[in-house]
């Protein structure tokens, strides 16, 4: 019986130095899958295939904003990284909203790996991009906003999106040009396909500026 009892503690404690082993082990993958985890969130950049892998989840989950300018940002947004502040494509565009190097320091912004860890600088940024093409723009956009070029139905919006994607000089050459001189990113995405995609949001609000500067 002493015996027998002997065994059984014996066992009982094997058991337990087991499931002990077991529990360190995995408190210490929960720890590393944490720290991990919010790495992540600050210093990972996506390839296009992650893209690519969670688009359908990230646009089923996506609010109806209407027409408004948060409905402009988060389609743009949507559209250049499916919304992730910490994305870098294949040709160095950046962020949420894909922003070249040019395009940052005209904001006054020089710091590229902070601007990816700063979702607010990032924010003051597209609306500063917006001022300086809707400055750059504002003839343009009194001369052809409601009118139809090259079977575009051309809008503000439409103008200003397209102008993120391909510059200033891209769209008053297409505009000037009847829609015959177009631009392509490296993609293949045209601006017309931008003015199309984005036309008819409430950009109104956005005060045309020919030097905004994103400070912080």
């Amino acid at each position: 019986m002493i015996k027998t009892c002997s065994y059984f503690i014996g066992f009982v404690l094997l058991i337990a130095t087991v499931i002990s082993g077991f529990k360190s082990y995995e408190i210490a993958l929960l720890k590393q899958h944490k720290t991990e985890v919010k790495e992540s969130l600050f210093y990972h950049v996506a390839t296009e295939e992650e893209v690519a892998d969670v688009a359908n989840k990230e646009l089923a989950a996506i609010p109806f904003t209407g027409k408004s300018f948060t409905g402009f940002k988060q389609a743009l947004a949507v559209r250049e990284s499916l919304g992730l502040y910490t994305l870098v494509n294949s040709y160095g565009y950046m962020g949420k909203y894909q922003f070249g190097k040019s395009a940052l320091r005209a904001v006054g912004i020089r710091n590229t790996a902070g601007f990816l860890k700063n979702p607010i600088q990032q924010e003051k940024a597209f609306n500063a991009l917006l001022a300086k093409n809707k400055w750059e723009l504002r003839k343009e956009i009194k001369k052809f906003d409601g009118k139809k070029v090259g079977g575009v139905h051309i809008t503000e919006s439409g103008i200003l999106a397209a102008a993120h994607l391909g510059g200033a000089g891209s769209v008053k050459n297409f505009l000037k040009s009847n829609g015959h001189i177009g631009f392509r990113d490296g993609f293949g995405t045209s601006i017309k396909s931008y003015m199309m995609k984005f036309a008819g949001y409430d950009t109104s609000h956005i005060v045309a500026n020919d030097n905004p500067v994103v400070t912080m």
